[in-house]
């Protein structure tokens, strides 16, 4: 029996996996067009020296479409849509790691933990080669002097976003493998695991307890996606706070072509203090903060509508 008020949690055997799959790839294409200039802007700002030219996220925003219109807030996005295979991958690993816990395990934080740090392991595999090359594309236009990749400019005005945009990521891919090779497109590939394992590991527990608790503040009638919608921006501040030092040596690593994650960091803290720790963290809370709500809303009504039929009475929305 559960608690009054207490929030429900939708396990993997709960669901119909073919619903679950094909609504699941529609939801993570619209988050990520959601809060991909955000995550333009947080890279920028990690990777610019001091403030040599923004001086926060609202000037950053304000230069940027002034300058390049709202094409320049999504640059590299066609390259970062292929990401949407390691978004499917941390679904199906998270549910199926959280479900193989619970064998041995009934707590929900341990099966939050483990789950969410192997989901992002497998997901962060397939994803750092991808966002080697995006963030490169994201470098380019005011950006582009702090990085060793350049596109080749633009010679045709009449070229199609989609010709362009192509054609600039084959540039920097063929530049990254010319220079690096192989191993260029897993740079940063340990501060990325350093950044995103605790991430993952930190914001699944925050949110199952932030959401819990606002369950027992809230009167008995109110909807439950409304807990779990502010819960998950919750949970994403606390795991970006405690997060962000190793996601700006990560950003510097992947950009800058540096190969030790600990020679940056001690570079990083030498040249700009502890405070240079902090640098993109408002941003990185806009945007997991507004990403958390979407991926919250979406998923949770994604495992809602993917309820296998017989148990479609018994979930409390």
């Amino acid at each position: 029996m559960h608690q009054k008020g207490a929030i429900q949690i939708i396990e993997w055997e709960d669901l119909d996996k073919r619903k679950f799959y094909s609504l699941g790839v529609f939801m993570t294409l619209t988050t990520r067009a959601t809060v991909y200039p955000a995550s333009l802007i947080r890279t920028l700002l990690q990777v610019q020296k001091g403030k040599a030219l923004y001086s926060g996220t609202f000037d950053a925003f304000c230069k940027i479409l002034r300058a390049e219109g709202v094409r320049g807030l999504y640059r590299g996005f066609m390259v970062n849509t292929f990401t949407l295979i390691s978004g499917q991958a941390y679904i199906t690993t998270y549910e199926l790691v959280r479900e193989y816990v619970s064998h041995y395990s009934p707590s929900n934080t341990v099966k939050s933990v483990v789950a969410g740090g192997a989901a992002s392991l497998v997901a962060q595999t397939i994803t750092v080669p991808i966002d080697v090359v995006s963030q490169q594309l994201m470098m380019q236009g005011q950006g582009e002097h702090l990085t060793r990749f350049k596109a080749k400019p633009k010679r045709m005005l009449a070229t199609t976003k989609r010709r362009l945009t192509f054609g600039q990521s084959r540039d920097i891919t063929v530049q990254i493998f010319a220079a690096d090779g192989f191993r260029g497109f897993y740079r940063g590939y340990v501060a990325s695991l350093l950044t995103y394992i605790p991430n993952s590991a930190l914001w699944w527990p925050f949110y199952h307890f932030y959401a819990e608790q606002l369950s027992l503040l809230a009167p008995s009638e109110c909807p439950h996606l409304i807990l779990q919608a502010l819960a998950g921006p919750m949970a994403a501040a606390t795991a970006s706070t405690i997060t962000n030092p190793m996601d700006v040596v990560r950003a510097r690593v992947q950009v800058e072509g540096r190969s030790s994650v600990v020679e940056t960091f001690k570079q990083l803290l030498a040249e700009e203090g502890v405070w240079g720790m902090t640098k993109g963290l408002s941003a990185r809370i806009i945007s997991s903060t507004h990403t958390s709500v979407l991926i919250v809303v979406g998923y949770e009504t994604l495992k809602r509508l993917s309820l296998r039929a017989e148990l479609v009475e018994s979930r409390h929305w």
